[in-house]
């Protein structure tokens, strides 16, 4: 088989593959830019939210951390507040002083405050009597106050941790603050006399829980973690969510930009040291992306069918009508021209068939001129050689009669000229150019008949012909030539013996001229065939020509010759009994 033919095929699914890939590297690359961006635009989204919700948180608990500022701000600038915890003396009085003065300032801020808070006092005045509130080893559940002796916390690390480095003011988490989620606001309480001399402390205590929110806008269960911060020591003071990173908030850790399992947002409290810190995973980030990424590989997948169905539906559509196309052009390879392409609309199609249907009609009528032009150029050289024989035989047979009439020889010259009139009788064969062979037979019989009385006994004629023969159509004058040529050249001593024989070989009639003349050398017969201008070879190669013409190459005539030894003339023609439909054929071709 043909390496083209292994590999072929159609333009039709070399277009679609082409479509395919086209449509396939389409849809990935907006795949590709679609989920992108959406998980940009999820990941932005979400972070927005989330700071969002830390400014919230932010703002929530800058308020709240600024009325607790306010109320240790009241304290602190209470003038009568402060003369109350210097009040030295009786004991009565000091007690009434605490009910009128010192309890009153202190209850107020815990009515008006929205959240539930501890306030202590530490007094330096040893007069004053001690108030305990609830336990302070508790979550705070209710508003509460406490007077409290200052040798309370003197013996307290991070009292005297405060003291060393001259911090007041300030927010952090003492005693059971860490383990309960508070967180405290400590300052100091300076006489207004020398405002150096330290008549006491004031802290209150609140619930981290309740200054930053109740976390809805934190998913801590989708793994965010929010934490609280205090940057002067660099400690974790308060985490929501991830129970794994608790650990590292009670050991203080923090986490920066540089972890790449988080994304650390930060806000700043305002005149405090303290930092909102969320942490966001980034698997959160991009929790919807194997979501996006489904959907998106969905839609394109569909997107790739539906393209794919429409490129085959439109390749398909196509592809028959090439098929058609190459159809038609395959029987035209094959020499059928009468079939015409018809496709309907008004496309390229539609071109190429009205094309295709204009170059057929053009290659026929092309044809047909030049096979009508052919036969009536082989029908004009069949006659120009017909026309050759019958004047050269006419003239020879003239002259005879000239020089018999010349010598008075009457009978002679009416017997010729009878055998003449004959031979032209048969030869007209009322304008047919195929004769049976046992007409050919005949005609060879009257010039032979001429040629008697001329030669008068000196020649022997043998005819061994298969009757089958006899009907079979073959061109006229292809036998009589060779017989002349007998007379004319081959004519050795007194006596001449002439045979014609006939026979079948195969789908092929062979006729033979066999005489007992003189021969030819070999250059004088390869002369005589190449030239046909020289005497004696008109016959021989108009013979040839006449045969070719009608029936091809294969067929003509063979000389076989030794000079002194005779000479043999072979014709080869194919069996043809239908010559004169040929004939009528070639006539309607030229009409």
């Amino acid at each position: 088989m043909d390496k083209r033919m292994r590999t072929f095929m159609p333009f039709t699914y070399k277009m679609m593959i082409s479509y395919l890939l086209l449509v396939l590297i389409t849809d990935a690359v907006i795949g590709y830019f679609s989920y992108t961006m959406l998980v940009q635009s999820r990941t932005e989204m979400a972070e927005t939210n989330i700071k969002t919700a830390m400014q919230q948180t932010e703002n929530n608990l800058s308020y709240q951390l600024d009325e607790i500022q306010r109320m240790s701000d009241t304290l602190f600038g209470s003038l009568s507040f402060q003369r109350a915890l210097q009040k030295k003396g009786d004991p009565f009085q000091t007690y009434l002083t605490m009910l009128d003065e010192i309890v009153p300032q202190i209850q107020a801020p815990l009515h008006l405050y929205g959240n539930h808070i501890r306030l202590l006092v530490y007094t330096t005045n040893g007069y004053l009597n001690e108030v305990d509130g609830d336990s302070m080893y508790e979550e705070i559940k209710d508003s509460d106050y406490y007077i409290l002796p200052y040798s309370e916390i003197t013996d307290r690390s991070w009292f005297n941790a405060i003291e060393d480095s001259d911090r007041d003011n300030i927010w952090l988490q003492v005693d059971t603050d860490q383990s309960l989620n508070n967180i405290s606001h400590f300052r100091k309480l300076v006489s207004y006399n020398d405002y150096k001399t330290i008549i006491g402390y004031v802290r209150i205590t609140t619930r981290l829980d309740d200054l930053l929110g109740d976390f809805k806008a934190f998913p801590t269960e989708e793994g965010l973690i929010l934490r609280l911060l205090d940057t002067s020591s660099n400690t974790v003071m308060f985490q929501r969510g991830d129970n794994g990173k608790e650990k590292d908030a009670a050991e203080g850790s923090r986490l920066t930009e540089d972890d790449a399992t988080y994304l650390v947002l930060e806000n700043k409290i305002p005149n405090t040291s303290l930092v909102i810190e969320t942490l966001v995973p980034r698997t959160y980030l991009s929790k919807d992306a194997a979501k996006l990424r489904g959907v998106i590989f969905s839609v394109c997948f569909i997107s790739f069918l539906v393209m794919s169905l429409i490129g085959f539906l439109v390749a398909r559509l196509s592809g028959r009508k090439m098929r058609r196309i190459v159809t038609f052009l395959r029987s035209f390879q094959q020499g059928s021209f009468q079939k015409r392409l018809r496709f309907s609309g008004n496309d390229e199609f539609v071109h190429i068939a009205g094309a295709f249907n204009d170059m057929a009609e053009n290659i026929q009528d092309l044809i047909k001129k030049v096979y009508v032009e052919g036969i009536q150029k082989k029908q004009a050289e069949l006659e120009a050689l017909q026309a050759q024989i019958n004047p050269h035989f006419l003239y020879n047979t003239l002259s005879t009669i000239g020089s018999l009439a010349n010598l008075s020889e009457t009978e002679k010259v009416t017997g010729m000229v009878e055998g003449l009139a004959k031979f032209y009788r048969l030869t007209l064969n009322d304008g047919h150019v195929f004769i049976p062979l046992s007409k050919e037979l005949e005609q060879v019989e009257s010039y032979l008949d001429i040629q008697r009385i001329k030669y008068a006994g000196r020649f022997d004629v043998h005819v061994d012909m298969e009757r089958e023969l006899e009907d079979c159509k073959v061109i006229k004058l292809i036998l009589q030539p060779f017989v002349e040529n007998i007379f004319k050249h081959a004519w050795f001593g007194e006596h001449i013996a002439i045979r014609i024989s006939g026979r079948a070989v195969g789908n092929k009639v062979e006729l033979k001229v066999i005489d007992t003349g003189i021969g030819m050398k070999p250059d004088v017969l390869k002369a005589v065939l190449a030239q046909p201008g020289q005497t004696g070879g008109y016959g021989i190669r108009n013979v040839d020509d006449r045969i070719k013409l009608r029936y091809g190459d294969e067929y003509g005539i063979e000389i076989g010759s030794v000079f002194g030894g005779g000479t043999t003339v072979r014709i080869l023609l194919p069996i043809d009994k239908q010559g004169t439909a040929y004939e009528e054929e070639q006539r309607r071709h030229l009409a």
